[in-house]
C-alpha cells in the first residue's frame, strides 16, 4: 500500500504527495495535491488500477499528441487509397495539429474538445469538424491502447449531423444534350449509364471490354490527388463487372480502333484523363451550353404563354452517376442490380443513398396489395363498408 505525506513549499504552504510502487515494483511520487483528501483519493485510485491491471503511469500520460500521431499517420498511410489519406492528414496539419498537437495525452478534457468542435463548427461544414474530431478521437484511442490514459475524452462529444443534399437526376433527353454539348460525348454517355466512378471510368483499358456481352471489368482506378494521378484498384478494393447499354456498342468499339490491349480506352490510350475543372473545363463548358439553350426556350415558352419546361440542374461528372442509378431504377431495375452496377458494398448502402428513387415503389405495393386482395375473392366485412 501506498503512504500520504504532507510538505510544506518555501513559500510557506502545505501540499500532499503520495509515495507507490508502480506494477513493476519501481518507487514512485506524485506532489502538488492541496487538500490530504485529494491524495487519499488519487493514492485509492492507484491502487484500484494496480489490482484491475490497468494502472496508468503518469509519465506516460505526458507524451505529446503531435507524438503519438506521427505513428498514427504513417500506419493509415500505407492502409488508406491515397485521396483518403490526403484528406485525414490535410485535417490533421490544418485543424488538429494547431490546437493539440503539443497537449499531453494526459491534459486535455472532455470539455475543451467540445469547445473546440463547438468553435470550428461555427466556421466550417459538418463535413469538416466530423473529420477532425475523428482524427483526434483515432489518435486518442491510440494512447488509451496504449495504456497512457485511463479513456478517450475524445468520445461522446456532440456532434453536428450532415444534411443530406437532394442529388441532381437527368433524364434520358438531358443526357443526350448534354453529351451533344461535351468535347467528349461518349465519356458523358457512359458515366450517365453504367454509373463508373470517374477514376473508374478513365482507368479502363481495352482489355477490360467485353464488346460481346457488353460489359466493361472494373480493375483500376485512376484518381487524382493533388496534381498526381494515383492507379490502383477500385474504391471497395474488388474488381466488378458493369453493362453497357447497346446504343453505345459502336462508340465504344471506335474507341478501342488503333489500340493496343493494355491501352486506356478514353483519351489517348497513354496518359490518363484527368477531371475537368469544376468552373471552366470542358463539362463545365457544356453545362454552361445546355442551360443557355433551355433558358431561350423557357423564355420562348413564357412569351407565348405556353408550359415552361424544365430545365436541366447544374451537374458534375460525378453526378452522371446518380442519373445511373435512376435512369436504371426507373427502368424497373432491382436494388441488387443497381448495387452491383455501382460498385455498393451492400444492397442496404444503395438504399440508403437512393431512397428518394424507391418512394414510387411504395405506391406501387399498396396496388399491387389491393389487386392480390380482389383476387382471392375476399368479403369485406360489413362495419368496413360504412
Amino acid at each position: 500500500m501506498g503512504s500520504v505525506h504532507s510538505y510544506e513549499t518555501k513559500a510557506g504552504k502545505r501540499f500532499y504527495r503520495i509515495s507507490y510502487r508502480r506494477p513493476d515494483h519501481s518507487q514512485t511520487t506524485e506532489r502538488g495535491f492541496t487538500t490530504k483528501r485529494a491524495a487519499e483519493l488519487r493514492l485509492a485510485e492507484v491502487e484500484l488500477g494496480k489490482a484491475k491491471g490497468d494502472y496508468i503511469n503518469p509519465t506516460d500520460a505526458k507524451e505529446r499528441i503531435s507524438s503519438i500521431a506521427t505513428g498514427w499517420l504513417l500506419a493509415r498511410e500505407h492502409a488508406m487509397k491515397p485521396s483518403s489519406y490526403r484528406a485525414l492528414k490535410s485535417s490533421w496539419e490544418t485543424h488538429v495539429q494547431p490546437r493539440w498537437g503539443a497537449r499531453s495525452v494526459g491534459g486535455v478534457k472532455h470539455s475543451e474538445v467540445q469547445d473546440w468542435l463547438s468553435q470550428l463548427a461555427k466556421e466550417r461544414g459538418a463535413t469538416t469538424v466530423l473529420r477532425a474530431h475523428g482524427v483526434l478521437a483515432s489518435i486518442l484511442d491510440v494512447a488509451v491502447n496504449d495504456r497512457r490514459v485511463s479513456r478517450n475524452v475524445a468520445r461522446g462529444v456532440s456532434l453536428p449531423r450532415k444534411v443530406k443534399k437532394s442529388k441532381p437526376y437527368l433524364s434520358h433527353a438531358q443526357v443526350q444534350k448534354l453529351a451533344d454539348a461535351s468535347t467528349y460525348p461518349t465519356l458523358v454517355l457512359f458515366l450517365a449509364y453504367t454509373g463508373l466512378r470517374w477514376g473508374e471510368a478513365t482507368g479502363l483499358r481495352v482489355r477490360h471490354v467485353d464488346a460481346l456481352r457488353r460489359r466493361v471489368s472494373i480493375e483500376e482506378n485512376a484518381v487524382m490527388v493533388g496534381t498526381v494521378i494515383h492507379v490502383g484498384t477500385p474504391k471497395t478494393h474488388e474488381t466488378r463487372s458493369v453493362p453497357y447499354p447497346e446504343f453505345l456498342a459502336l462508340p465504344i468499339a471506335k474507341l478501342c480502333e488503333d489500340k493496343g490491349r493494355d491501352d486506356l480506352l478514353f483519351g489517348d490510350g497513354r496518359l490518363h484523363m484527368r477531371l475537368p475543372n469544376s468552373r471552366d473545363g470542358w463539362f463545365a463548358a457544356a453545362v454552361k451550353r445546355v442551360l443557355a439553350d433551355e433558358e431561350k426556350l423557357v423564355a420562348a415558352a413564357k412569351a407565348k404563354g405556353e408550359k415552361v419546361p424544365a430545365t436541366m440542374p447544374r451537374v458534375t461528372p460525378h453526378d452522371l452517376r446518380h442519373t445511373a442509378a435512376s435512369l436504371a431504377i426507373s427502368s424497373g431495375a432491382n436494388v441488387k442490380a443497381v448495387q452491383r452496377m455501382l460498385g455498393h458494398a451492400s444492397a442496404s448502402m444503395t438504399l440508403d443513398t437512393y431512397a428518394d428513387l424507391f418512394d414510387d415503389d411504395l405506391d406501387g405495393v399498396a396496388v399491387a396489395l389491393d389487386q392480390a386482395r380482389r383476387a382471392a375473392n375476399v368479403v369485406t366485412p360489413l362495419s368496413l363498408e360504412k
